[in-house]
């Protein structure tokens, strides 16, 4: 079996999310739990960091990653969904699993994928955390996929529970309010374990802090560890100066690539983690500041306010909630530009009408859709827009979409491309 023919027997046998949406997720955890037993539990073979929240849990997990590779450990990440290749989801020291050990993964274990009849993503996990016991890793960082108390990798027991921030996005499955969200994501959290909280939020700290005292895992909202000064953007990188609000230390001073407004929040949460495990894995104050500047570079990561052009401007960010693409332009409201040209497309199962409605109306738009089952269809998308006073014109695709975005853009004009991973996933220059 290829590799090509693995990939193919994965999406065509199995219910997988980003094609088909929340019908191919199997809440509970026994599928995993038995695709592991079948493994030799490789799941309790290495020490881990579990990253859930409903933004930036991405991010987060690759500066994480970055970090402690340059701090000199031997690091697993874990992350979905991926832009260009499966690959991407699981990474040994910063590069993606070999093709021939997914292909040799899926031969192996053919007739037990075919018994259990898990889903794509519960298979995914399995090789994941197979490929991290049989590396030998010294920390994985793994990232939730959906929520936290019945996600796939949470049969891992962490040197830390991580939660980013809480926001509206997968209600149908997580819940219709914000506590009940938070509840959600903090099924992470373990007896004994430390939690590290992004953003303290009126609505769900206070369900952050029962889970915790229940579990007796100590808690720390990052937001009220540090504070951190932007300097602005320089040289393709933000400054950025971090204050730790209860020591007397010298500030320290990151240069990050991930230049969107909404990563100093990441930044605090990375800070705060590095901080709480600090005894076990320690981290030099060198190796915090390289790990942040080369994160790109060491992990991989794109899509994320990723610059791909100068003159004009052309940003791709994978933005695709409400909380998202507020952050998101925010940002955009920061750099100088005359013009602000969207090529954007979303996914059919989002609340479309409520991320729309937060959309500039004196921009010029560029509606487009994913060559995915989930996306929503670019004539539905434009009478929507439509609806909230956007007018744009539909392309079939987010690469002709963003050629008639360029070749009417003045130099001086930004052009930003998102909505949706998938429609990011599919732009030719990225």
């Amino acid at each position: 079996m290829t590799y090509n023919e693995a990939i193919s027997y994965l999406y065509d046998r199995l219910p997988v999310f980003h094609r088909v949406g929340v019908s191919a997720y199997k809440p509970g955890l026994t599928n995993v739990l038995a695709l592991c037993e079948a493994l030799g539990n490789p799941q309790h073979q290495f020490r881990s960091i579990h990253v859930a929240g409903t933004n930036g849990k991405g991010s987060t997990s690759h500066l994480l990653a970055s970090i402690y590779q340059l701090a000199g450990y031997r690091v697993g990440l874990y992350t979905s969904p991926h832009l260009k290749s499966f690959t991407e989801r699981i990474r040994l020291g910063g590069l993606p699993i070999p093709e021939a050990d997914v292909a040799q993964f899926v031969r192996n274990h053919r007739p037990l994928i075919e018994t259990i009849e898990p889903s794509f993503f519960e298979v995914t996990v399995a090789m994941a955390f197979d490929f991290f016991a049989r590396e030998q890793v010294d920390l994985a960082i793994v990232e939730v996929g959906l929520g936290g108390r019945l996600d796939s990798t949470n049969i891992i027991t962490p040197m830390a529970s991580v939660i980013t921030n809480i926001g509206w996005d997968h209600v149908e499955v997580l819940g219709d309010t914000l506590p009940k969200i938070a509840a959600e994501k903090s099924g992470i959290i373990k007896p004994n374990v430390p939690v590290v909280i992004g953003e303290s939020q009126s609505e769900t700290s206070p369900v952050f802090t029962a889970i915790a005292e229940a579990n007796q895992s100590p808690i720390v909202f990052a937001d009220q560890q540090w504070h951190l000064a932007d300097s602005g953007l320089a040289n393709g990188v933000r400054k950025v100066l971090c204050y730790h609000l209860h020591t007397d230390e010298q500030p320290v001073t990151v240069d990050l690539p991930l230049t969107g407004l909404y990563q100093l929040a990441n930044l605090k949460t990375v800070l705060a983690t590095v901080e709480v495990i600090q005894s076990a894995y320690p981290v030099h104050q060198k190796a915090l500041v390289d790990g942040c500047r080369l994160v790109t570079a060491q992990t991989g990561l794109k899509g994320r306010f990723q610059w791909l052009q100068q003159r004009p401007i052309v940003i791709a960010d994978t933005a695709h909630n409400k909380p998202g693409i507020e952050a998101l332009l925010a940002t955009v409201q920061t750099i100088p530009h005359r013009a602000l040209r969207l090529v954007i497309g979303f996914v059919r199962d989002k609340d479309v009408l409520a991320v729309l409605a937060l959309l500039p109306t004196n921009a010029i738009y560029y509606f487009c859709q994913a060559d995915s089952p989930r996306a929503l269809p670019v004539d539905e998308l434009v009478s929507l827009a439509g609806s909230v006073g956007l007018a744009g014109v539909g392309y079939a695709d987010v690469n002709l979409a963003l050629a008639a975005a360029s070749q009417e853009a003045d130099p001086d004009d930004f052009i930003l491309i998102t909505g949706s991973t998938y429609v990011v996933a599919e732009v030719n220059s990225l």
